[in-house]
């Protein structure tokens, strides 16, 4: 199977992921909870002796993250205010990166330690690629450097699965121990959370498949 066939597979499989993740927080969403995502985020902070991490209301829809470098759990507004099982799903995954960052989490170390190169690549690849293509025929050394700037960002990709994987783990178990899901709701939350992973998942396939691309086009070249 060559690389652009495995990229259009890759490319399908986001679309079917993506549709499937927004059905199901859209479902979840129905389902009551008793706190608020930002009264989750709190509780499930402080039963984890974190006190120097804040939660904090941010616009659009699924733009939830932790900040390590500020300690701020954002939640997008819907999560924040809304008392539901994919709210609080939410706000427990995303808690759960700010206890790595606590813990002192490998993955999450590692992770955030690329962070400063991966955004110099991210800003330089695209252009490095395309005039490395153009120029291929006259030398593949900015193809290559191009290249390694793209596999900086592959590996970036891989790292994050532990990460967002491990803080799903917590943030289900958490839940489910804390009583604030039930034997019926648990099973929601983990839900909604796996169909999360399974984009990160499909984002790294698709980038590892786009650099054995390149790899193929320089060795071509």
């Amino acid at each position: 199977m060559n690389a652009w066939l495995i990229m259009i597979v890759v490319m399908v499989l986001s679309l079917i992921v993506q549709s499937m993740l927004t059905s199901r927080f859209r479902k979840y969403s129905g389902v009551p909870c008793d706190l608020t995502g930002a009264e989750v985020a709190e509780k499930m902070l402080r039963d984890h002796g974190i006190r120097d991490v804040r939660v904090c209301s941010i616009g659009g829809m699924l733009t939830d993250h932790y900040d390590p470098s500020r300690k701020v759990i954002n939640l997008s507004q819907d999560v924040y205010s809304s008392r539901t099982v994919a709210a609080a799903a939410v706000a427990a995954h995303e808690t759960g990166h700010a206890i790595q960052h606590a813990e002192s989490y490998g993955p999450l170390r590692l992770r955030s330690a690329m962070v400063p190169a991966v955004n110099v690549a991210n800003n330089l690849v695209t252009v490095v690629l395309i005039v490395g293509i153009l120029i291929l025929e006259l030398t593949p050394a900015l193809l290559y450097a191009g290249i390694a700037l793209f596999g900086m960002t592959t590996l970036f990709s891989f790292i994050t699965l532990p990460v967002e994987i491990d803080a799903s783990s917590r943030a289900v178990q958490w839940l489910e121990a804390s009583r604030i899901t039930s034997s019926d709701t648990t099973p929601m939350a983990a839900d909604a959370l796996k169909w999360a992973a399974y984009t990160y998942v499909i984002a790294a396939l698709g980038s590892l498949a786009t650099l054995f691309y390149y790899i193929g086009l320089a060795r071509r070249g």
